[in-house]
């Protein structure tokens, strides 16, 4: 069903997913219509310097440009503009469990549409997320950690607040494989895309976007050490939790995976690659010096992973690098220089 509001704006909810609950190609392409007043089309640059360090054709997916720093605002208002369509008289709100970005991008939808937010963080998120959300008018409950966070949820939604999930959501899912729909639109030569994984939403939607067009793309997963729990989930062969994150990529925190992302990954994607912070801070270091861009751990490991992959790309090859986000402090940045050791 779709319902268009008196100035033209779809806020259908359907979604076109198939038998097996698969997000399918037609659901980003709605979720792209729905979105579009309320997002940024992100740039996409080839990156010389690069292009000379791989012998191949390198580019930067600049979702750190996006409305609010990250690339969660697309589905996350994918999400929100369905529960502003339906939500029942009386309900409290959108509530969100998050380390950073959703929680902001979930904010901020919730603002723009006129929803009041809760969000269950845990305790140590940045403070500059923090004073974001609060900012977007968000109401902050602090958690010990991402699996207490979710823990939590249940209770806030038998009070009345709707949950948007960051990654398990076909519509979240949707909305986040914008990204790729832009990509391809912008590079029709495209032959790699390297993305970062969280709990997998991103990853899931993009390489449906992207395959779905053109099935020779290969797309690679990336994730830090100490929030690998796609890289522990293909393992195992199972959604596997995780009590404890230790990666300094907090962004990439999820405390599992889910059903839904695990099985897309596995089927869509070449590979996860589990890269250090170490390694993914040194490439932090090498964006800023040479692409002049400050990015998250959870952006520049997908230049770590392009290193350990690099036999894989040829002077053939046309490799996109998503920056997911930049919300990255100034303190935040000398406390991970500090930890690496460089």
């Amino acid at each position: 069903m779709e319902t268009t509001t008196a100035d033209g704006l779809s806020l259908s909810s359907s979604v076109a997913s198939n038998d097996a609950g698969e997000v399918t190609l037609q659901d980003i392409r709605l979720a792209q219509q729905r979105i579009a007043p309320f997002v940024k089309r992100t740039p996409l640059v080839r990156s010389q310097s690069l292009s000379e360090r791989f012998e191949s054709n390198f580019y930067l997916k600049l979702e750190l440009f996006q409305k609010t720093g990250a690339f969660k605002v697309r589905g996350a208002f994918n999400k929100v503009l369905d529960i502003a369509r339906r939500q029942r008289a009386g309900a409290r709100g959108v509530l969100a469990v998050s380390g950073g970005n959703h929680g902001q991008a979930v904010a901020y939808a919730a603002r723009a549409l006129g929803l009041k937010s809760m969000l269950l963080m845990p305790e140590y998120t940045p403070k500059n997320y923090l004073e974001a959300a609060r900012r977007y008018g968000a109401e902050i409950v602090m958690a010990r950690n991402m699996v207490d966070a979710f823990h939590r949820a249940p209770a806030y939604e038998a009070a009345g607040w709707e949950l948007v999930h960051p990654y398990d959501d076909p519509l979240v899912i949707a909305g986040q494989g914008t990204v790729g729909l832009e990509i391809l639109e912008d590079l029709p030569q495209l032959t790699d895309v390297v993305v970062s994984i969280g709990g997998g939403g991103l990853a899931s939607g993009l390489a449906t976007a992207v395959k779905a067009q053109s099935p020779e793309i290969r797309v690679w997963g990336v994730e830090t050490e100490g929030a690998d729990v796609m890289a522990r989930a293909w393992k195992a062969g199972r959604v596997v939790e995780v009590e404890k994150m230790t990666s300094l990529a907090k962004t990439l925190g999820a405390p599992s995976v889910c059903e839904r992302t695990l099985a897309a990954t596995q089927r869509l994607l070449e590979s996860v690659t589990v890269v250090s912070d170490r390694e993914a801070f040194a490439e932090m270091e090498y964006l800023l010096d040479r692409a002049k861009i400050v990015t998250e751990l959870a952006a520049s490991c997908t230049l770590a992973a392009a290193e350990k992959l690099r036999g894989r790309f040829t002077t053939d090859h046309h490799v996109v690098l998503v920056m997911c986000g930049g919300n990255m402090s100034l303190d935040e940045l000398v406390k991970c220089r500090q930890m690496v050791g460089n």
